[in-house]
């Protein structure tokens, strides 16, 4: 009963199982029963057997959707970046840190880019423009220079 169903049962005998229930052959308990389904998801599957009750099936392909970003732009995200740590970098500037959420609005405004935080901010710490500090976490600060 752990396994799902459609690893469970054959495709043929779930819509047998269905189509009995809905010729009134079989009751709607010994149907969920039989099929190990609870009350609402078996008449969820009524329901899609009613429509299509030739093509239904209990198999599906998993639906995997990784959202990748253009070379273009990651090619901007880091244009941004070199210029901010330009700004960083400068002693005569009191820039400190990367302003990650100026950056984004940048790349929205000059490039139409819609780039989440957390993928700035990984390209950071993926490129050179952080660096591993003591306690071993990335940095994203102008280094002290020690005289």
């Amino acid at each position: 009963m752990t396994d799902q169903i459609h690893k469970r049962l054959e495709g043929e005998h779930v819509r047998m199982i269905l189509g009995r229930y809905i010729k009134k052959e079989i009751s709607a308990s010994q149907a969920m029963d039989l099929l190990g389904l609870k009350r609402r998801q078996f008449f969820e599957w009524v329901k899609r057997y009613r429509q299509v009750p030739d093509s239904f099936t209990v198999d599906y392909k998993r639906i995997i959707q990784v959202k990748k970003i253009g070379k273009n732009v990651e090619n901007s995200i880091i244009m941004e970046l070199a210029a901010e740590k330009r700004l960083i970098d400068d002693p005569a500037m009191p820039v400190r840190y990367y302003n990650y959420s100026y950056i984004r609005d940048q790349l929205m405004k000059t490039y139409s880019h819609e780039v989440s935080l957390p993928t700035i901010i990984a390209r950071a710490k993926k490129t050179v423009f952080t660096f591993l500090s003591v306690k071993r976490r990335f940095m994203t600060v102008r280094c002290q220079r020690i005289m």
